[in-house]
């Protein structure tokens, strides 16, 4: 459940730190501890309040996934919600990441997310001065890596918008291309719906909060939420060719239904002439036209092959038939 924990001290690593020693360890000046955590147990989040002082609706919030995304303060700490992203396969994968900061700790709580965070800390401890600016600096690139593994989500979903609008002109697959349309829909509304709350959330970082992100770190959750707002953008464009989609094969299928019903119709108006001719013999009335001369049934059934063939013509023209 514990990743890593870790101390820094002006951008450098001063080593791993224990649960224990954690209190001890922000005693000293122009220190703060970086915690990760995966899945942890409500005991372990107890000794995580009462290390870092956390408030408790804060650490109850954080025993749970399900939570939406959100910033907010709790006294002298801020607690964030962030919605992760993954593609695996065919789907979407959705994740939260549970954010404590204050000045001088940064603790990360994972819940159902396949994003792993040791790529941040091995970029973060390569730029020391970057670093050395604090809790701060860390937020923004665990908010970075977050926001960064959208992109390839979306990549994902437009492939596959692809291979479906394919489908669609290729009349493959009726019923299937029409669930995966939907079930398109769903994952960017979805996708939607986990990175609009980050634009606020910038917004907030970049006005307040001066005593855990300082100035000249404010400029960087700007970055953060113009990638979010490109990513928005994508999303709002794939949405409405999306929709366009839908009506396109809905159309098409109508275009299908009404090309079987022409032909239904053609058929059934040819073999018309055979029934109302066999039907209006076989009546049994003694006195009946023709029914003495001997080529009656050769000109019946020629007059019946000439009407229909006639009128089988005249529908393929048509395009009926």
């Amino acid at each position: 459940m514990i990743m890593k924990c870790v101390a820094y001290n002006h951008g450098v690593s001063l080593g791993d730190v224990t649960i224990e020693d954690i209190s001890e360890v922000l005693k000293q000046p122009d220190t703060f501890v970086w915690l990760g955590l995966h899945e942890p147990d409500t005991d372990l989040l107890l000794k995580i309040q009462e290390e870092f002082g956390l408030h408790e609706l804060s650490i109850e919030d954080a025993c749970s996934a399900h939570q939406r995304p959100k910033i907010e303060e709790y006294g002298d700490s801020l607690f964030m919600v962030l919605h992760t992203a993954a593609l695996t396969r065919d789907s979407v994968d959705f994740g939260e990441t549970h954010i404590f900061v204050g000045s001088r700790f940064v603790v990360t709580v994972r819940h159902d997310s396949p994003l792993d965070h040791r790529k941040i800390r091995v970029r973060c401890e390569a730029m020391p001065l970057q670093l050395a600016k604090g809790p701060g600096f860390v937020l923004y690139s665990i908010m970075d890596f977050i926001v960064d593994n959208y992109v390839p989500v979306i990549d994902g979903l437009q492939e596959r918008f692809e291979k479906l609008e394919t489908a669609i002109f290729e009349n493959r697959s009726e019923r299937e291309t029409l669930e995966g349309l939907y079930e398109l829909k769903r994952e960017l509304l979805l996708l939607h719906g986990a990175i609009m709350p980050v634009i606020d959330i910038c917004n907030e970082l970049m006005r307040f909060h001066e005593g855990i992100i300082p100035k000249d770190v404010r400029v960087y959750f700007r970055d953060v939420a113009d990638h979010i707002k490109r990513i928005d953008q994508a999303i709002d464009g794939m949405r409405e060719m999306l929709i366009s989609a839908m009506h396109v094969h809905l159309a098409f299928e109508t275009v299908r239904q009404n090309e079987v019903v022409k032909r239904l119709a053609g058929w059934g108006a040819i073999l018309a002439i055979p029934t109302m001719v066999f039907s209006w013999y076989g009546m049994n009335f003694k006195y009946m036209p023709e029914l003495n001369w001997q080529y009656s049934y050769p000109v019946v059934v020629g007059g019946v092959i000439v009407g229909s063939a006639l009128l089988y013509l005249r529908l393929k023209r048509a395009g009926w038939l």
